[in-house]
């Protein structure tokens, strides 16, 4: 495969795809809402009246307003259907011919839609996400190409470093400086690996991009390989997105069979093979170092750092482990450059963050903004508030390790350092919405619990912290408690914060101690009769 073949096969696909298309979300929210039964649908009509060739029914990625499945679009006009059922397919076929069509049509000048900013979305609703010639007809594979045969290894690192990408993961980690580590590491042999094992509540950031664009994520993680000189990557995916692994599993194929991945990539000298591993829901190999203890056959559980994985990882050796939205950001910053991604966002945080918007919220789905976006931009403006029109309470932001933030701090700016000081955190993306009639105490209450399920047990702060957490919020539940309990709460998550061995246990307190700052009057409202004389 050179240049001039891919650029072949992008001119052959748009020369040979039908003018008219009617595009289905098939990601697994609109599969599970009947998409598959729409498509179906359409294609009978299609084929009863003649017309399958002239008009194409193509899968494509994610839309977005993942609450309103299934969707359907309609190109090259773009009108774009909610809501869709089977019975809806022959009013569709008709308005190809302009009839009118009473199916419920997404608002695409809503907030919504106008407020965001796609990079690593970009491509979602567009291609067919199982065939990687849709892929190459929108540019896939070139920065690779670009990268490989205009760039060394160490200029690829700068374009990152200068870019200001930090890890989408949760942490914010600076990528280049990541890179950087790996690559100047010594070692026989070194890896790549893709954290693709989402297990926050509420959030399907990463799941969607794996289902509506997975070779995105294989061109960035080859791209960073080529940087950082590794030849073996992997993909932790966790065992609960069968779909994401399908398509993978797809993606890779594809992509060997073109010689975009294995050996002479692009008829150089650079090798890279992906293989997926499958995880089986354990939330704590979300943590790198878990995750790569059950990469290597062992039991999912952290070990202490340093060393890093960056220097000491995958069998002992250097090991660059980013997560999925991380990776799908590589080839927007090759192509466009470096100081045009960081032109994006604040000062601190470059680029667009993709947030899963769930919970008491009238538009439930995915969202790309650029950093620096304030909290009631996204919620009130973009989400539109309460289905009800009850005012919003909260917004919890970064799973099980984020914080509550209460309506009166929805000014703050979506950003590493402003959530920070709000005290949640960005995390991998998921953001909850509730309402008036949301008990914050059961809020925290519910994460912890989830917390002492998913703790490995290792070490004594999470695994024998989180049950006595727990056991505290239901006593209070049940109006059990003394005021002294809310101070032994208190102690006890700041004990676990600084005494646990990873980030699950660390992090575990942050629900507790968000609502119990913005929403102590809720804890002391649940505090027993006795409880202003008890020990």
């Amino acid at each position: 495969m050179d240049l001039h073949e891919l650029e072949a096969i992008a001119e052959r696909e748009l020369a040979q795809r039908p003018r008219l298309r009617i595009l289905y979300c098939s990601a697994t929210g609109c599969q599970a809402s009947g998409a598959l039964e729409v498509k179906r649908r359409l294609e009978g009509l299609l084929a009863e009246t003649g017309r399958q060739v002239e008009i194409d029914v193509g899968a494509v990625g994610c839309l977005g307003l993942c609450g309103r499945g299934p969707i359907v679009r309609i190109e090259p006009s773009g009108a774009t259907f909610e809501h869709v059922k089977p019975d809806d397919a022959g009013e569709i076929v008709a308005a190809l011919d302009g009839h009118a069509c009473h199916v419920a049509r997404c608002d695409q000048d809503h907030p919504f839609f106008t407020r965001q900013l796609l990079i690593v979305r970009r491509h979602c609703g567009l291609i067919n996400p199982d065939r990687i010639e849709d892929y190459i007809a929108v540019g896939g594979y070139r920065s690779l190409y670009h990268v490989i045969h205009e760039m060394t290894p160490a200029e690829v690192i700068q374009a990152i470093t200068r870019s200001g990408l930090r890890g989408r993961g949760g942490a914010g980690y600076p990528t280049g400086l990541k890179w950087a580590t790996v690559a100047k590491s010594p070692g026989e042999r070194k890896f790549v690996i893709c954290n693709a094992d989402e297990g926050d509540p509420g959030a399907f950031m990463d799941r969607s991009i794996l289902e509506s664009d997975p070779h995105l994520v294989l061109e960035g993680m080859a791209i960073a390989a080529y940087a950082v000189g590794a030849e073996q990557g992997f993909i932790y995916v966790r065992g609960e997105y069968p779909l994401a692994i399908e398509r993978l599993q797809k993606a890779i194929a594809q992509a060997r069979r073109h010689g975009l991945l294995g050996a002479q990539i692009f008829e150089s000298g650079f090798n890279f093979r992906v293989d997926i591993r499958v995880g089986a829901g354990a939330f704590v190999c979300g943590e790198e170092t878990a995750l790569i203890a059950s990469i290597e056959g062992r039991r999912g559980q952290p070990r202490p750092r340093p060393p890093y994985p960056a220097e000491s990882g995958l069998w002992g050796m250097p090991t660059l482990i980013n997560n999925v939205e991380t990776f799908a950001n590589v080839t927007a910053i090759i192509e466009n450059g470096p100081e045009w991604y960081s032109s994006i966002g604040t000062e601190k945080s470059k680029g667009t963050k993709i947030f899963a918007l769930t919970g008491k919220i009238r538009n439930t789905g995915l969202i790309e903004v650029p950093m620096g976006i304030t909290l009631r931009e996204i919620v009130e403006e973009m989400g539109g508030g309460t289905p009800d029109g009850t005012p919003v309470k909260a917004v919890q932001t970064g799973g099980p390790s984020g914080g509550c933030i209460p309506a009166s701090l929805f000014h703050t700016p979506v950003d590493y350092e402003s959530l920070a000081a709000v005290g949640s955190i960005m995390g991998s993306g998921g953001m909850v919405v509730m309402d008036e009639h949301t008990n914050m105490v059961d809020v925290a209450r519910f994460y912890m619990e989830f917390c002492k399920d998913e703790s490995c047990g290792k070490c004594i702060p999470c695994r024998v912290g989180t049950v006595q957490l727990l056991n505290m919020l239901t006593k209070l539940r049940n109006r059990q408690a003394h005021a002294s309990d809310l101070v032994k709460i208190e102690e006890l998550c700041e004990l676990m914060r600084e005494t646990s061995l990873c980030g699950l246990g660390q992090s575990a307190p942050n629900p507790v101690l968000s609502t119990l700052h913005y929403f102590r009057h809720e804890y002391e409202e649940l505090i027993g009769a006795e409880g202003d004389h008890g020990s």
